[in-house]
């Protein structure tokens, strides 16, 4: 049985009056079950808002991108339980991104709101409560939190927090998708819930999908997850009264939303919104999002370059950047033997950085990069003066060179395409950036020049998105961020423009002996 709509009670209830209503999923969710809300107090849980959303129109997958304490983990906790009580042979699990959580969300608002269901009831559906992070009952019907659901079959799946899953725990997360989502058949039900945690992971993918469809209002299938946002400025507690100063800034920002997205605002709103902001300063965007753009462009936690690219977009250097056919290009490379290959295109105007393109693919020769290059000057009139590679060009080797003891730098000067029925000279006449002996080191060459920084918004997303997401690594044992990158996609376009960071201010940094050799 699923879900079910509610209906009218009736106004004397008799016996055959109580079977009505506890055969009726919204009476039950609205009636049963007690709670400890964020205050402490225990009241008799009832739907909020966007609660009642979720329960009008869930779908088979459903995935929630929302703001701050909106209660949703708190529903399906209730809502899994009352299905397993109220029938037999059904399995529910939630996953939590830690154990920590996990054995709360059981304890807070599982057993907590079994224990405290009415007498008859507790002696009609028994439980066995020896587990600290799961109850059986006497239907044949389980519900755990846990931390992972690889094993078994279950009717429903709830994931919490799963933004911040993807990000911390990138491994996790693919358990998560190649195991828990596979427990559940199609047909069956699974929600994913989150704050936005950056535009990487599977989070932001499935989000980015989800709304694609709903924005087309495309017919959904049991395998395509139903977009739902929960803004902060819909949830009634989110308001504040007294005197609050509203700045040039945030006038700004509020008039923004309401004339590019329709988000009108009244004082109270505004006042806590400014207030809030206060404590988390560009975080707030991504706690209480006003919009979905909003949510995955905030600042990520760990992020090397989250202030200068914060910066790039209050200045409006984030756009459309057109190509000048007058200004050569230049192109600033990331190697990678067997994973991705990323390319800057940029054209130097004055002080202005102008990164007009970016490329990115893995598995592929030198000579299918060359062939890129060259479809674009063909078809976008690239001219290009330069092209700058890391200092690994030296000594590693690709494609044709592998195990022959030529280096891709000397490789790269004999390349040949094939278009059509004509083989074309590529050979690409690498410039070699200085080598970085401290990551650090790179990394603050890249500060130094993203002031300078236009982007073309179309195309270079990809690269932005690398930029964005490129972040220190998370120790969960010690709790903090440790002091080197997370190893991810999100290096290649990072190292792509260290290369360019380190050699804009010389031409080339070709040592003498390379200078001899190849001219």
């Amino acid at each position: 049985m699923g879900i079910q709509k509610e209906s009218s009670p009736p106004k004397i209830i008799t016996k055959e009056g109580w079977v009505k209503l506890l055969g009726d999923q919204f009476w039950r969710l609205n009636n049963l079950y007690w709670v400890i809300t964020e205050k402490g107090e225990r009241v008799k849980f009832k739907l909020n808002w966007a609660q009642y959303i979720l329960f009008k129109s869930f779908w088979y997958l459903n995935i929630i991108l929302k703001g701050r304490q909106i209660g949703i983990t708190t529903y399906v906790c209730i809502l899994f339980l009352d299905v397993c009580l109220w029938n037999s042979n059904t399995s529910a699990a939630i996953i939590a991104h830690n154990r920590e959580e996990a054995e709360r969300f059981f304890k807070e608002k599982i057993k907590y709101a079994y224990d405290n269901l009415a007498p008859f009831i507790l002696r009609s559906i028994k439980a066995d409560t020896s587990s600290t992070r799961e109850l059986r009952f006497n239907n044949n019907s389980s519900i755990r939190v846990t931390t992972s659901a690889r094993s078994g079959t279950y009717q429903y799946l709830h994931i919490s927090e799963f933004g911040k899953i993807c990000k911390k725990y990138p491994d996790k997360a693919e358990e998560i998708v190649t195991g828990s989502f596979n427990a559940v058949h199609a047909g069956q039900f699974i929600y994913v819930e989150s704050t936005a945690e950056g535009r990487q992971g599977f989070f932001y993918e499935y989000c980015k999908k989800a709304k694609a469809l709903s924005d087309k209002k495309e017919t959904l299938t049991e395998l395509d997850f139903k977009y739902f946002f929960f803004e902060w400025w819909r949830e009634p507690k989110y308001r504040l009264n007294g005197k609050v100063l509203i700045t040039e800034e945030f006038k700004h920002y509020f008039q923004e939303l309401k004339d590019k997205h329709d988000i009108s605002l009244d004082a109270q709103q505004k006042a806590w919104y400014v207030k809030k902001y206060a404590q988390q300063g560009e975080l707030m965007k991504r706690e209480n999002p006003s919009t979905y753009e909003e949510a995955f462009l905030a600042a990520i936690q760990g992020a090397y370059y989250a202030t200068e690219m914060a910066n790039c977009r209050k200045a409006g250097r984030i756009t459309t950047v057109d190509f000048d056919p007058e200004i050569d290009v230049a192109t600033f490379w990331d190697l990678g033997m067997d994973d991705s290959m990323s390319i800057w295109f940029a054209q130097f105007h004055r002080d202005e950085i102008r990164l007009i393109d970016y490329y990115e693919n893995s598995d592929e020769g030198l000579a299918y990069y060359a062939g890129i290059l060259w479809d674009k000057a063909q078809d976008l009139g690239y001219r290009y003066d330069r092209h700058v590679a890391p200092h690994d060009i030296r000594v590693r080797e690709m494609g044709a060179g592998f195990g022959t003891g030529i280096s891709r730098l000397e490789s790269a000067r004999n390349l040949k395409i094939t278009r059509g029925d004509e083989e074309i000279e590529v050979g690409i006449r690498f410039e070699v950036a200085k080598r970085v002996e401290r990551k650090e080191d790179g990394i603050e060459a890249v500060r130094r020049i993203l002031s300078k920084c236009w982007f073309d918004e179309a195309k270079t997303s990809r690269g932005i998105d690398g930029l964005d997401n490129f972040q220190k690594k998370w120790d969960d044992k010690l709790g903090k961020y440790q002091n080197h990158p997370l190893d991810n996609w999100a290096t290649h376009p990072a190292d792509a423009l260290q290369t360019l960071a380190i050699s804009h201010d010389k031409a080339s940094d070709i040592s003498d002996d390379l200078k001899r050799q190849f001219g």
